[in-house]
Formats: C-alpha cells, sequence, structure tokens
C-alpha cells in the first residue's frame, strides 16, 4: 500500500492505493475524456475598506440573519455582530476584540458557507 496525499480544488485529501504485482490481469481503461477547467467564478466587486483588516468568518454554514454594525462603526469584545441561522437555530456572531468594523462583506438573507468572510475588523 502506498499513502499518498491528493489536492483537489484546493481541499487535500490523504488516500491509501494499493500496488497491485504483475501477476494481476492489466485493467482495460478506456480513454479519458477530455476535461476543461472549471471556470474561476466571478468575483463580486468589494469596496477597498471591506478588504482591510482581520476577516471575521462564518463558524457554519446558514443564513445571514441580522447585521447589527455598519462599516466604520467601533465595536467591544463580546458585542453581537451578525445573526447567523444555521439548522433553525440564531447564532450571535460576536466580537472576538475591540475594534472598528473596516467592511461589511455580506447581506441580509444572504447563504453563507462555512469559512465564508462575512465582515472585517481593524
Amino acid at each position: 500500500m502506498k499513502n499518498l496525499r491528493i489536492t483537489v480544488n484546493g481541499t487535500a485529501y490523504d488516500v491509501q492505493v494499493e500496488e497491485l504485482g504483475e501477476s494481476a490481469a492489466p485493467a482495460v481503461v478506456a480513454a479519458p475524456a477530455a476535461v476543461k477547467p472549471a471556470p474561476a467564478p466571478a468575483a463580486a466587486p468589494k469596496s477597498a475598506s471591506a478588504t482591510e483588516g482581520e476577516p471575521l468568518k462564518s463558524p457554519m454554514p446558514g443564513t445571514i440573519l441580522a447585521i447589527n454594525v455598519k462599516a466604520g462603526q467601533k465595536v467591544k469584545k463580546g458585542e453581537v455582530l451578525v445573526i447567523l441561522e444555521a439548522m433553525k437555530m440564531e447564532n450571535e456572531i460576536v466580537s472576538p476584540k475591540d475594534a472598528t468594523v473596516s467592511g461589511v462583506n455580506v447581506s441580509k438573507g444572504e447563504a453563507v458557507n462555512s469559512g465564508t468572510v462575512i465582515l472585517t475588523l481593524a
């Protein structure tokens, strides 16, 4: 067995592959079809202020129910910034530190994935 790491779309997978000896009958493999790489998704235009600072990412997939802050607003550690609905539960996303909101990257009602940048703090 060989242990290999394969990366697909930026995600690494550890796999085990068994080498077959020469006594094994060779498998008949059809020629692979031509595969075109998927086009890169169009990036949403963002203001310069939305990219400056520390990103605050969604901890889970869900829907944005409320955004309690605006760009330029000062926030305190523990203050509720966004309410995220996930699995029919409302989750409060709070500020990890005293900071200023440098940009809001989502809108109310938007579906987000785990790791999506919700807003940035400076």
